[in-house]
């Protein structure tokens, strides 16, 4: 990484690990606006705790004021599920904590269950409304992280002056510097099957080796799931994608898990790479990742 990125912080939120780098240390009210905007999310869109929004509409359906978020994210989820003939849909969360990825990360495998396919009938955001017609548990990790990532860097673009890196456990977020960013190999964290360069834009990544759990009869569960079946996927290992902004990424990455995903990233302006559970590498026409074959 550039030598300009000198400054930063490094916490823990949603469950997983941050790292900024910028090129002087934060002030503190930016932290703190950093901070609010996290707990401002977590607040609305995590099923991993009761007091959310979504964990309130899981229990009783209706409507409730939309958050900020809900046009951009639920929007894209529309044409994530029309890409992949409906393998990646927002109402996935009750089939995740079936498996035992649950509030309480449980890991207890009750069986597989599907999403409801019916998803846009069930679930509306229109006239400043979230609405469910009846409940059932929303989760946006297609590419929720993704777009908190570009939450906190639009707050670093307003609020500081040079170059940043935002890093949420694998998705990034580059803006005014250079980032060699090793892509890690799924089956042995000390190797990389290749190096992307990224100066302007996001490289999400996503592997089926994290947040991988033993069902009964030794049976190997992650937390990638097919909404159509509630089964884990099997062919694919690892994704990553690069895109102008996060969101995009995360989307493009989960979306590669599934057929139509290599579609869905060449409409929206993302490379990528996908490594399969056979140990092939493949990658998108124009990819500039550096690839160790």
């Amino acid at each position: 990484m550039d030598a300009a990125v000198a400054g930063g912080r490094t916490f823990t939120a949603i469950g997983t690990r941050w790292q900024i780098d910028t090129r002087v240390p934060l002030a503190a009210s930016v932290s703190s606006e950093i901070d609010a905007v996290i707990a401002r999310f977590d607040r609305e869109w995590s099923r991993f705790r009761d007091d959310s929004l979504v964990s309130a509409l899981a229990l009783s359906g209706g409507a409730v004021n939309a958050p900020a978020d809900a046009e951009a994210m639920l929007g894209r989820y529309v044409a994530l599920a029309e890409a992949t003939a409906g393998a990646v849909n927002p109402l996935i969360g009750d089939a995740l904590a079936r498996r035992g990825y649950d509030a309480r990360i449980s890991l207890e495998d009750r069986g597989a269950q599907a999403a409801p396919q019916g998803w846009r009938d069930l679930l509306t955001w229109t006239d400043g409304e979230l609405a469910l017609a009846e409940p059932a548990m929303i989760d946006v990790g297609a590419l929720g992280k993704g777009r908190l990532v570009d939450l906190v860097g639009a707050v670093l673009a307003a609020r500081t002056d040079g170059p940043f890196v935002v890093d949420a456990s694998g998705d990034i977020l580059v803006h005014g510097v250079r980032a060699r960013v090793a892509l890690e190999h799924p089956y042995d964290p000390r190797r990389a099957i290749g190096v992307w360069e990224v100066s302007e834009g996001a490289l999400c990544a996503s592997a089926t080796n994290r947040r991988a759990w033993t069902g009964p009869g030794g049976v190997g569960l992650h937390h990638v799931l097919d909404a159509r079946t509630g089964e884990p996927v099997r062919e694919i290992a690892a994704t990553w994608a690069l895109a102008a902004d996060a969101m995009t990424a995360d989307a493009a990455a989960t979306a590669l898990f599934f057929a139509g995903g290599d579609a869905f990233a060449h409409d929206h302006d993302a490379q990528w790479v996908r490594m399969t559970t056979s140990g092939r590498v493949e990658w998108s026409h124009g990819c500039t990742a550096e690839l160790f074959t």
